[in-house]
């Protein structure tokens, strides 16, 4: 099969990304074998191909949408034929590719109406949204709602997902990203490069500050929302890291942290199977028209690099959906 492949000791480029023939892989006994028809492209993969080291051509990929094509001898939730959608671990070999495996676990069923390009769309950034939401946050007498990066995937699905909850948001971008969280619905909207964003947080509270922060950036971004945070407030750290000098105790904050790809190293079936129920509840709101994926463009197979080199270098506007 045709997939797009890394080799070797790390640090890689994108540039070093191949498309090559490899054997299609088999399904364990607890696995599905998917044909792959969409991948939405995530960050986390252009992060994984420029740190990663292999020994032998790894994959790369994490987002899927397709259909089953074999099953495991363990597995009766699934039948060859079903369209399916999940979010892969990125300890394996992706979805890049025109044949995966992922445990049964993990996966949910596309609805009829529901195309393979709009379900890659809506995994990785929308489940890490959704998990903040109602898995992470305490969603009880919550005020207003801070969402950084308004423009990226997280940040997209995280407004929706506020107003589906009626929650009023207040939400950083740039000037060049201000249509789309127009798009879906954004309440007070910061262009962080022309503004104090502490400054209108509290402005836009009354000086009371915000009950909720989803926070994507991460390290001293998120000890300059102390000052943005209502007393009690909650923080959701998707960032990459948490300074030590985090100030929780003034104003008694509590910290959550979000990741989707720790439920495959936990190696718990029943967090591994949680990643299956939010991409299903995510599927029955795309069917509803009650979700847009808000898909910047989709590309053909053989421009995959071109797809995530965009991504890296944030020329995109959305999502952008690579057509296997």
């Amino acid at each position: 099969m045709k997939a797009w492949t890394i080799t070797g000791p790390g640090p890689h480029s994108l540039e070093e990304l191949q498309l090559q023939d490899i054997p299609e892989p088999l399904p364990a006994a607890d696995e599905i074998k998917v044909r792959v028809r969409a991948v939405g492209l995530n960050p986390a993969d252009y992060k994984v191909i420029e740190s990663g080291s292999w020994d032998n051509p790894h994959v790369i990929g994490l987002d899927v949408a397709g259909e089953v094509v074999a099953i495991g001898s363990n597995v009766s939730d699934w039948s060859v034929g079903k369209r399916v959608m999940y979010h892969g671990d990125l300890r394996r070999n992706g979805s890049l590719a025109e044949f995966t495996v992922t445990t049964h676990l993990s996966a949910a069923p596309i609805p009829d109406s529901v195309s393979f390009e709009q379900a890659a769309a809506s995994l990785c950034g929308t489940l890490t949204a959704y998990q903040a939401f109602y898995r992470k946050a305490n969603l009880s007498e919550l005020p207003t709602v801070l969402i950084h990066a308004g423009g990226g995937a997280v940040g997209l699905a995280a407004l929706q997902f506020a107003r589906d909850l009626h929650l009023p948001t207040i939400t950083t971008v740039s000037a060049r990203k201000r249509p789309l969280v127009e798009r879906v619905g954004a309440g007070t909207i910061i262009d962080y490069h022309q503004t104090d964003v502490t400054q209108a947080v509290m402005k836009a509270t009354s000086g009371r500050g915000v009950g909720l922060s989803i926070n994507t950036i991460g390290g001293e971004s998120l000890a300059a929302d102390v000052d943005r945070m209502a007393y009690n407030g909650q923080i959701i750290a998707i960032g990459d890291s948490v300074p030590a000098h985090l100030d929780l105790n003034t104003k008694a904050l509590s910290i959550a942290r979000s990741a989707l790809g720790g439920a495959y190293r936990s190696e718990n079936p029943t967090e591994i199977a949680d990643l299956g129920l939010m991409a299903g509840v995510v599927g029955q709101k795309l069917a509803a028209g009650e979700f847009d994926p808000v898909i910047d463009r989709v590309l053909p197979f053989n421009q995959a690099v071109t797809g995530l080199k965009l991504l890296k270098h944030d020329e995109n506007l959305g999502k952008l959906v690579v057509r296997v």
